[in-house]
């Protein structure tokens, strides 16, 4: 029986951070790879609201960062689930970054990150499908479907490489 499907709305996150010392690089900004922390944790909130169960990280696509994150500055980022397919679902998380003397708000970085639905035992569960509403759910619901048969061509690319290399 397919589960019930889910508006967008019900999955959408926030997580936020405030840059601290601890998390910068020599140049007093933050490390790439802390972000990329924060971005894991963010697309793993909005993944488990949907699925209501475990999720693991399957994959994550590339990720540019648009500008450097200073320490003291809040790091805010909001994540949704584009498209599911069947076990496994897109995430899309919106990355910024906020003055807090300011108030000024910038777009830093952008992800999309596969998630896997997975019961106590780890196998793979069945998820709701998405239900996009809004125009702009609808284009990325769209999108997620594009990248998913380009990360399944590379899928397949990277087996059949594997494949020559060990025979």
């Amino acid at each position: 029986m397919m589960p019930e499907p889910k508006p967008v709305s019900a999955s959408a996150s926030q997580y936020t951070a405030w840059a601290q010392p601890n998390d910068a690089n020599a140049l007093g900004t933050l490390f790439g790879g802390r972000l990329m922390q924060w971005v894991d944790l963010a697309a793993a909130l909005a993944a488990a609201r949907h699925a209501r169960c475990t999720v693991v990280t399957a994959s994550v696509d590339s990720m540019t960062f648009l500008r450097p994150i200073r320490i003291g500055q809040l790091v805010i980022l909001r994540s949704s689930v584009n498209r599911v397919f069947r076990t496994s679902m897109e995430v899309g998380v919106k990355v910024y970054v906020e003055d807090l003397h300011s108030g000024d708000r910038a777009h830093v970085s952008s992800a999309y990150l596969t998630f896997v639905a997975v019961s106590p035992e780890g196998q793979r569960v069945q998820l709701p499908p998405v239900l996009p509403e809004t125009e702009a759910e609808k284009r990325r619901f769209a999108a997620a479907g594009h990248r998913r048969e380009y990360r399944l061509q590379l899928r397949t690319r990277e087996l059949e490489h594997e494949k020559q290399t060990n025979s």
